[in-house]
């Protein structure tokens, strides 16, 4: 990655970071899922709307932390949005450090997954309480 490309990447996740997207709660989220890194102080909320389907018909977060973790939570929103259950599931690691950068986030592994896995943490919690 040259010095243009790396400075792209970090305007784009300042955006992100700054005026994150999907942000705040979804009054009538078919889930709520908590999720945070105790080393760093990062912490999530991620709301999900799952119609009958199993689409993710709305996603949205809060939380506050570092710059990674957050912008890669805004970026886990536009990810998901109209996307399966299944396709949550299927979704590597690594998809969320190709947007992010993977230069830029390779240090900082689990701030820049913490809204992929708190997301896949709640289609969990989504399917065991489909499952009792």
């Amino acid at each position: 990655m040259d010095a243009v490309e790396r400075q792209a990447k970090i305007d784009f996740i300042l955006e992100h970071y700054e005026n994150p997207h999907r942000y705040g709660a979804v009054a009538d989220a078919t889930v709520v899922q908590k999720g945070g890194n105790p080393g760093c102080g990062d912490v999530v909320t991620f709301y999900l709307k799952v119609d009958e389907t199993g689409r993710i018909s709305d996603i949205s977060f809060e939380g506050e932390g570092c710059t990674i973790s957050q912008a890669g939570a805004s970026l886990v929103t536009e990810m998901f949005e109209g996307k399966t259950l299944e396709e949550v599931e299927a979704t590597p690691p690594g998809a969320v450090l190709d947007l992010l950068g993977r230069e830029i986030a390779a240090t900082r592994l689990k701030c820049a997954t913490l809204g992929l896995n708190t997301t896949k943490d709640a289609v969990r919690k989504l399917r065991g309480a489909a499952g009792s």
